[in-house]
């Protein structure tokens, strides 16, 4: 739930149900949507999953529409790139272009898939550790939940009545008891007891 802007989806291409789609660019004229579904059929014989996007529909349609599934890599190939004999990659995380001669078509797209892979799940790993907080006493839990967007860990005692309370008080709800515990403090963020477990907390929206 991490992925995605204000354009669509960004899908991790290990998961996404097409990992590249090609896009003739003025199919109509001779030669394009030929040399458009050769790539793709030799993409497919190197084992990813790829369409090539042949409807009437523009390619602006087709580049948006692209992007709010959230296909990983899409390859533009039009007249200008048959005769210099390239292809134009462009990633879906990064939106950046990159013109790649179409000999290398494969290995490139292998390698950029891996790239792509790598690149967001570093950035999703960051984004998740930068909203992590914690709080060993119940006013820094109250002032986290409440003005800080993410999960807060904190200690409990395991006790229902705690778990009720932060609930009907701060709408919060414990996520997870990871199985990798951390001491953070001896007593429960609520009730001040002997703590049991150190709780991951936090709002749904």
């Amino acid at each position: 739930m991490v992925h995605g802007d204000d354009s669509g989806l960004k899908l991790p291409p290990k998961v996404a149900p097409t990992q590249i789609m090609v896009i003739p660019i003025q199919q109509k004229k001779e030669g394009v949507l030929d040399k458009a579904y050769a790539l793709r059929d030799r993409l497919l014989k190197s084992g990813f999953r790829v369409k090539a996007d042949d409807t009437d529909k523009s390619p602006g349609w087709k580049f948006s529409e692209c992007e709010m599934r959230g296909v990983p890599l899409r390859i533009e190939i039009g007249p200008k790139d048959i005769e210099n004999n390239k292809c134009v990659f462009v990633r879906r995380d990064t939106r950046e272009k990159i013109e790649v001669a179409l000999d290398d078509v494969e290995a490139k797209a292998a390698q950029l898939l891996e790239t792509i892979q790598k690149d967001m799940y570093e950035a999703a790993k960051a984004h998740l550790e930068s909203h992590i907080y914690k709080a060993v006493s119940w006013d820094e839990f109250c002032d986290t939940i409440n003005n800080k967007p993410g999960f807060v860990k904190a200690m409990w005692c395991g006790e229902q009545a705690c778990e009720d309370r932060i609930k009907e008080e701060l709408a919060a709800t414990s996520r997870c008891m990871p199985f990798e515990q951390e001491q953070l403090s001896d007593t429960c963020v609520c009730c001040g007891k002997p703590a049991k477990k150190m709780v991951y907390w936090g709002r749904a929206y």
